[in-house]
């Protein structure tokens, strides 16, 4: 009979047990986090699996994270943005400019000489979110928007000093405003993921591309080129998105930790963070003898008066695709970003 109860009291603790260990493995949400730059980049070292430590941590092992970075199946830099819509991965981190055309709103960050300055580009994205830009959105929930710095001219051979210079130049391009800022100037712009850069240039198929210094650095592409033109004409901005269903199904407590660190918390930190990774690019050219160009002030008036009727012409353009306020965009990001630098400059 004593052997019969504790048998009945094992069965019944093992259930309890059972039933715990099951609770606990409902309890536990494994998300799926997409991006499509190299696990050496500083978004991935310093901003994105930091990112999910912290709110890991927060959540009590609740939430865990599976990261898929350039060169993994959900790496693709052009499906980001469809991956997280349909729920292929839960968060994903992309370009606005790539493919073209799903954020033209957004996009008008990209204008020529809008601003060179990462912090101010970020700022300007992030307080016109749940306003104007809100409509590129639907269905997924915003992290952050952000925005690299002044992006430069890099070449391999030919050294360019002026807007005449660029005349029929193979340039590789991020986004729609860079595009035709390019076609503009004389040169002819190719759209191309960054992870196919290196490849293009080494053959010849590429005379140079356009970006920061930072994926100079983690794309290998100093191995390439040999002149750098320090033009601070245009930004490009990314976006860190979630899936609404993705965020609905977690617990509130889940949702919190997400909400905690990210918004004005995670998006207040790219100004720095995108200082700090152009700096080894940089380094890396000078250390190898590489010609950097800064563009005269002369010069970069010529450029941004020369730009002028592009820009009136990319912003109409806009509008006739369907964003009726596209002027009214463009002109509050001009506002949110002279605000922003001139704050920073009584800060300093």
């Amino acid at each position: 009979m004593k052997s019969k109860r504790n048998a009945l009291i094992g069965a019944a603790l093992s259930a309890v047990m059972a039933l715990g260990i099951a609770n606990d493995a409902e309890a536990r949400t494994k998300l799926k986090l997409s991006h499509y730059l190299p696990s050496v980049h500083g978004i991935h070292t310093d901003f994105i699996m930091p990112w999910t430590k912290q709110v890991a941590e927060c959540s009590g092992g609740e939430v865990e994270f599976e990261v898929f970075p350039a060169g993994t199946q959900l790496g693709n830099v052009a499906r980001q943005q469809e991956q997280v819509v349909a729920g292929v991965v839960d968060i994903a981190h992309g370009l606005h400019g790539i493919p073209r055309g799903r954020f033209p709103r957004t996009s008008l960050i990209d204008m020529p000489f809008l601003t060179d300055d990462a912090g101010a580009a970020t700022h300007a994205l992030w307080q016109l979110l749940p306003g104007v830009l809100a409509e590129e959105y639907k269905g997924l929930k915003v992290l952050a928007l952000h925005a690299h710095n002044g992006g430069l001219l890099h070449t391999r051979g030919k050294k360019v000093e002026t807007m005449e210079d660029m005349k029929g130049l193979r340039i590789r391009t991020p986004s729609p405003a860079v595009s035709d800022m390019l076609s503009f100037l004389g040169a002819t712009p190719q759209g191309l993921p960054p992870g196919e850069v290196y490849e293009n240039l080494q053959r010849g198929v590429l005379d140079g591309t356009v970006f920061p210094w930072d994926p100079v650095k983690s794309f290998g592409l100093n191995e390439v080129l040999s002149n750098h033109l320090d033009l601070g004409a245009y930004t490009v901005s990314f976006f860190f998105v979630m899936n609404e269903r993705s965020y609905a199904r977690l617990s509130p407590k889940a949702r919190a930790c997400i909400d905690q660190h990210s918004g004005d918390a995670l998006v207040a930190k790219f100004d720095a963070w995108w200082d700090a990774w152009d700096k080894p690019g940089r380094d890396e050219a000078v250390a190898a003898g590489h010609v950097v160009t800064e563009l005269s002030d002369a010069e970069r008036e010529r450029w941004r008066k020369a730009l002028q009727p592009m820009i009136e012409a990319y912003v109409q353009k806009v509008k006739n695709e369907g964003v009726d306020n596209a002027e009214e965009i463009y002109r509050l990001m001009q506002e949110k970003v002279a605000a922003f630098q001139a704050a920073k400059q009584q800060g300093r």
